[in-house]
């Protein structure tokens, strides 16, 4: 029973490499560029699917809605981030790179969803 479920999980592993930067920092600063590398994973995919999503609203009259929530939800992300680089501290930025990451994934998912 092992030898099956050790296949597959070596089997996921790349394609959950492929999904995040892999990151093997040993300093603050090595983490942060980690962090950052992420979100531009995670913004690369944005811009992606907001090239498909906008078109399929668009279609659906709904175009003008989109962009509109799209420009409040960068609004958003960044009042909620921003503040983390005030934070002090050489994790500063780690922590504003994965809040921005973080949103972004989220909102990622709601564009899979328009993009339909």
């Amino acid at each position: 029973m092992i030898r099956p479920v050790l296949a597959a999980t070596l089997w996921l592993l790349p394609i959950a490499a492929s999904a995040q930067p892999e990151c093997s920092g040993n300093t603050q600063i090595e983490i942060n560029v980690c962090a950052k590398d992420r979100w531009e994973t995670a913004d690369a995919e944005l811009n992606r699917l907001w090239s498909a999503a906008k078109p399929a609203a668009d279609a659906r009259g709904h175009g003008q809605a989109l962009l509109d929530s799209q420009r409040e939800w960068l609004r958003l992300r960044d009042a909620r981030c921003e503040p983390e680089l005030d934070s002090g501290g050489s994790a500063a930025a780690m922590y504003y790179w994965s809040c921005m990451e973080e949103m972004t994934r989220a909102r990622n998912q709601e564009l899979r969803i328009v993009a339909q």
